[in-house]
């Protein structure tokens, strides 16, 4: 897997700009069938567990994987104090200077996605930016023991084709209550049995996380195309 630093940024190190994040690319070793930028959950790093098995698989199938913190994540590494996500719109800000960055980057095929949060805000933005196409992994349709209030009202015109892989059992939006929403045409859902927000199976289910990240990367490689290698 070869990696590369953009922005002028050693390994190792990450930026507190709140206009320029760090970034971070994955690189397959032959030809990229696409790139993909992976945006992180509320929570955790860019490097979480989560965040590294899925950038290993999905370079694995020819995917090359750009990621990035939003300024309160990398400050955290810094401080090593918890910080609550930036407001919404300095998230997208920050969102929007990643893209312009990598778009400069990366030839041919641009996606945007991430995990939970970081998914939510690039779907905000997938039609603004004239994304290639959107991935979503566990994507919050509300927040925890909210359901109603629901964060799907751009989701019912969005025109980015859109791949979401969701859990059944996913707290932030599980199978049955995401059928009672109304989503474009251009959405699509990939459920994992017995999952959670984390795309983790219930042990009863005979599944590993591991063969649902598995699933999830086939996924996500056969949407934009991409073989496995």
């Amino acid at each position: 897997m070869g990696t590369g630093q953009m922005a002028g940024i050693d390994a190792g190190q990450y930026s507190q700009s709140d206009e320029i994040p760090f970034v971070r690319r994955d690189q397959p070793e032959g030809e990229v069938c696409a790139s993909l930028i992976l945006a992180h959950g509320a929570g955790a790093p860019m490097d979480s567990p989560f965040m590294e098995q899925m950038t290993e698989r999905l370079v694995a199938r020819g995917v090359a994987v750009y990621r990035f913190e939003f300024a309160y994540m990398a400050e955290r590494r810094q401080s090593g104090r918890k910080r609550p996500p930036n407001p919404q719109a300095q998230l997208l800000q920050q969102w929007r200077a990643v893209y312009r960055a990598v778009r400069q980057q990366a030839a041919g095929l641009l996606v945007i996605g991430g995990k939970s949060m970081g998914g939510r805000m690039a779907s905000l933005l997938a039609d603004e930016l004239a994304a290639d196409a959107l991935v979503c992994l566990g994507y919050p349709f509300y927040a925890v023991g909210k359901p109603e209030k629901p964060r799907v009202a751009h989701l019912a015109d969005l025109k980015t084709p859109t791949l979401i892989i969701q859990g059944e059992r996913d707290a932030l939006g599980s199978r049955s209550t995401v059928a009672g929403y109304a989503l474009s045409p251009a959405v699509r859902l990939d459920w994992l049995a017995e999952a959670d927000h984390d795309l983790k199976p219930l042990k009863r289910s005979g599944i590993t996380h591991g063969q649902h990240l598995d699933s999830a990367a086939d996924a996500v490689a056969a949407f934009l195309g991409c073989t496995l290698r």
